[in-house]
Formats: C-alpha cells, sequence, structure tokens
C-alpha cells in the first residue's frame, strides 16, 4: 500500500518537548516506532496486565484486561491504517498507550479520584494519560517523562476530538508544550480512537457471553448482531456453539474495519495534507451514518445489560469505596504510601492532593487491594464478580 498524503511522517515531526536527548545512536528507528518502543517498555504499560477492562480482578485467565484490550485495539488500528495508507507505528503506539490513565479498577476508580479531588480539579483518565506519559513515567536522566514525539501526545490528548474546556493535567501540559487542543487530531489518532470502538463493542461482547452475564438472545434482538448471526449459521451449520460465537465476534470486527475503511476514504476524498484533515471541523475516520447508528444501538444494549449488570454496580460500587478510602489514609498518613512518595508530597493544595491520586492512580486492581487489607485490615468484598 502505497504511503497516503494524509500520514504523519515521522521525518517531518514537529518533534519533542525536550529535544532528541541522544537518541541517534539508539538504531535505525522513525520517531514513531521510538514512540511505540518507549511506551511498550514503560511501567505503565507493563501495569495494565492487573487493571480493570469489563470485570474488576477477573478470576478467569480468559477475561480481558486492560493490556490484552490495548494489543487487540492496537491490531485493529494497523490493519485500518495500512489500508489507509497511513503511519502504521503512529497508529500503534497510540492505542497502545490510550489507556494507560486508568486507575485501579476502571471507570469506577476514576469516580472516586474524581470524587475525591472535587476541590482539586478533579481526576480525568485521559488527561492522566499525558500526565504520566510526559511527567511521571520518567526512566531517562536528561528530563521527565518518555519524551515522546508531539503527534502522538496530541492525538492521546484529543481522540475524542477538539477539546475545549481542558482538565487541569492537560491544561498544564498544553502550557508547557501546547498540542493545538482546539483543532482535529492528525488521521492516525482518530483511527486509533474508533479501533478502540471497535474493539471494546465486540470484545465485550464475548466477554459477557463467557461470564454469563449476556445471553446469545438477547444478543439476537440487536438487528446488526443478528444479521451476522444468521450468515455465521449459514456457513457453519454443524460448528459447536462456543466456535460459531468466536465466528460471530470475527465477523462484526471484520465489517466494522471495512465500513470504516470506506467511510473515511469517502470523508477524506479531495483532502491533500494532514493539516486538511486538521482543518477539516468533523471526524474523518468514521463509520458511515448507517453502521454509527447501529453501533449506537449496541452500546446501548451492552450499557443496559453488561455494564450496568446488577453484579458489575455491585463490584463497581465496592471499587469506589476502596478507592475512597485508600485516598483518605494516605491524606491522614502519608507515610502509607511509601518513603519515595511520601517525601515528594507537597505541603500545598491543590498539588498535595493530586499527589496522593498520582500514586493512586497508578496502582493495579490487586495492588490497590492488598494495599487496603494492609491498611484496613478487612478483606475487600464483591470487588470480582467473574
Amino acid at each position: 500500500m502505497s504511503r497516503s498524503p494524509l500520514a504523519c511522517d515521522p521525518a517531518r515531526s514537529r518533534g519533542r518537548e525536550f529535544g532528541l536527548d541522544g537518541m541517534d545512536s539508539r538504531g535505525p528507528r522513525s520517531a514513531y516506532q521510538r514512540d511505540r518502543d518507549r511506551i511498550i517498555h514503560s511501567i505503565a504499560f507493563r501495569r495494565l496486565r492487573h487493571k480493570t477492562q469489563v470485570f474488576i480482578a477477573p478470576d478467569g485467565d480468559h477475561y480481558r484486561v486492560r493490556l490484552t484490550h490495548s494489543l487487540e485495539v492496537a491490531q485493529i488500528g494497523r490493519v485500518i491504517a495500512r489500508a489507509l495508507g497511513l503511519d502504521e507505528d503512529l497508529t500503534e503506539a497510540l492505542c497502545l498507550a490510550h489507556d494507560i490513565g486508568h486507575p485501579p479498577f476502571g471507570h469506577a476508580g476514576e469516580e472516586a479520584l474524581d470524587a475525591a479531588l472535587a476541590d482539586h480539579g478533579g481526576f480525568d483518565h485521559n488527561a492522566h494519560c499525558l500526565r504520566v506519559l510526559m511527567r511521571l513515567e520518567s526512566p531517562y536522566c536528561e528530563h521527565d517523562g518518555l519524551n515522546l514525539s508531539w503527534e502522538l501526545l496530541e492525538g492521546l490528548a484529543k481522540h475524542n476530538g477538539p477539546v475545549a474546556r481542558a482538565p487541569w493535567a492537560l491544561a498544564e501540559l498544553d502550557a508547557a508544550w501546547p498540542l493545538d487542543l482546539g483543532e482535529w487530531s492528525c488521521l492516525e489518532a482518530q483511527v486509533a480512537a474508533i479501533a478502540d470502538d471497535i474493539a471494546y463493542d465486540n470484545h465485550d461482547i464475548d466477554d459477557g457471553l463467557r461470564a454469563g452475564f449476556l445471553s446469545l438472545e438477547e444478543l439476537l434482538a440487536q438487528p446488526f448482531v443478528a444479521d451476522q448471526w444468521r450468515a455465521v449459521e449459514a456457513r457453519y451449520p454443524q460448528a459447536p456453539r462456543d466456535r460459531q460465537l468466536r465466528e460471530l465476534v470475527r465477523s462484526q470486527i471484520g465489517l466494522m474495519v471495512n465500513d470504516v475503511i470506506a467511510e473515511t476514504r469517502a470523508r477524506t476524498k479531495g483532502m491533500a495534507s494532514v493539516a486538511d484533515v486538521r482543518a477539516a471541523g468533523r471526524a474523518s475516520a468514521h463509520f458511515s451514518p448507517a453502521l454509527a447508528e447501529e453501533e449506537r444501538r449496541l452500546k446501548r444494549f451492552m450499557y443496559e445489560r453488561l455494564y450496568y449488570h446488577p453484579e458489575q454496580l455491585a463490584a463497581a460500587d465496592s471499587a469506589r469505596k476502596v478507592t475512597a478510602a485508600l485516598f483518605a489514609a494516605y491524606a491522614a498518613d502519608p507515610a502509607l504510601m511509601g518513603a519515595a512518595w511520601a517525601a515528594g508530597l507537597p505541603a500545598e493544595q491543590p498539588a498535595r492532593a493530586r499527589h496522593i491520586a498520582d500514586y493512586l492512580a497508578g496502582m493495579t486492581d490487586r495492588f490497590a487491594m492488598a494495599a487496603y487489607h494492609r491498611i484496613s485490615g478487612e478483606v475487600p468484598e464483591g470487588l470480582s464478580n467473574v
């Protein structure tokens, strides 16, 4: 596939906040390949293997976590990027990094941290992703952060489109190194965002069925799913049901990917540069109108039947209580965070509360549960429901 004029060119990157820091001797990699490699080798990326995707601290080995989800998003993103002639390495890096800002227990943990920081600017997992990559994850001697390319960081900052009101963490980082928050991001970032939708729309079905929170009968009430299921049954009538279900998920992913490729080509027809994508005034990587409506309907179903399932809500409530209790304990006795984090605790607010939230947000599910048990003497109940 030839390279599209709409692809970000690593040779023309806007650079890095702290310059090249001696990277010329580190092998024949492009700027975006370096980004990908720095993310993969980071501690924050490794921690994703024990952070919630759908189910909190799942006991089963087959359920997805943030790490496996991010790998699946990267696979889908690269397929779309290759078909469109975009930079695959930048797309992959964006996909791999997009969930690094999530605290333990997923959105339940985020809600608890947001409440704990209500008087200090709140907590937003996307802004925290940038905070981790630009300030907290610091393996280098010359500077804070991973010193990633401008295109990678702006893509993460604007994965849902232009940012009209930046949360405090993102506003601070943007002031230090402007990311043009009012514009649309590059096409690679938009592809990474829609690859995320495709991955969790379908893989959460797989996990929901495995856990018994969803049934095939409920799913077949969705026209989009029903159409794909009939095609699978017609193609493989003698196959075992579990294999048919996995084929259903693959079939839906393939249909969505092909739809995005076709719609994106139509939306970018006549564009001649990355600047045109940023100035388009709308998303350029998108589902077709018909599939977008089907995807919205599927999301509503998944919220009603899986994400807001009574057992899920009970587990989320327990997770919020554990997170809130940990924050309160660290605020009362910073020494509980350990010597290094306690020593770095600022004296004044809001920096003091934000420092505690940085520590808590870096925890994995199991680390947070162990910390809660160590501090309270209680075993947190109801956090793992599969």
